[in-house]
């Protein structure tokens, strides 16, 4: 487990949408432009939801056959106790990794519930979900694929391990930040320069707004501005 970010960095950057963290990731010229956001294949269910940070809990699913051994929707208390062992605050990763996934739905109200009591800010899953305003009503965050009306045989496979979601590879522990507009990898090394970038990249928005906005707008003007920026 990487070194973790302190309460009030990880405050500073829970502040940010995630579109200006994306930019601010690309100004202090950490990884490639295309990397590091999700592909939009998986989408935030609430469109008022406010930006959440945490460390990823991973995990793979089956929906469609049921488990080996016991029942159709077994209650792992290894899968609590490991939960538990990554850092807070905390985003649950799981990918689904039926032929086709989401023919059940994971991710419920009572699934919601007891994982914002562990600590859990939102839940990504290439998955199913159900019970959607049950869950935006206990202020959880959830990401996902598919929408079903049950829950099939939803259970868990493994844990710990990389997933893939949303076009990204993701470990147990890395920092994730997510809005409506997806979620995004935060390289722990920029975590300290990521609020200032984020500053700057605002302001360099508000300036070329305000100019739009202003009857001095000239094509001229525009230009000047943007080579200044």
């Amino acid at each position: 487990m990487r070194e973790k970010a302190s309460d009030s960095q990880l405050k500073a950057i829970g502040l940010i949408d995630t579109c200006t963290v994306t930019d601010a990731i690309a100004a202090l010229k950490i990884r490639l432009r295309n990397q590091g956001y999700s592909n939009g294949m998986i989408q935030c269910m609430f469109e008022d939801s406010v930006p959440i940070v945490g460390y990823a809990v991973t995990g793979r699913i089956r929906s469609a056959e049921p488990p080996v051994t016991g029942n159709s929707f077994v209650e792992r208390n290894d899968w609590l106790e490991y939960v538990t062992r990554i850092p807070g605050p905390r985003i649950v990763v799981l990918q689904d990794i039926d032929p086709t996934p989401g023919r059940g739905a994971f991710w419920d109200e009572v699934h919601a519930r007891i994982h914002l009591r562990l600590g859990c800010t939102g839940a990504i899953t290439n998955g199913a979900v159900r019970d959607l305003p049950a869950i935006r009503k206990i202020g959880f965050c959830i990401y996902a694929a598919h929408v079903s009306a049950a829950q099939g045989y939803a259970h868990i496979i493994d844990m710990g391990v990389p997933v893939e979601v949303g076009g990204l590879v993701i470990h147990p522990g890395d920092l994730i930040h997510g809005d409506r507009h997806g979620f995004v990898l935060i390289p722990q090394e920029v975590v300290p320069e990521l609020p200032s970038a984020a500053t700057k990249v605002m302001k360099t928005r508000r300036q070329i707004a305000e100019l739009c906005a202003s009857p001095e707008f000239s094509i001229d003007r525009l230009k000047e501005l943007l080579k200044e920026l």
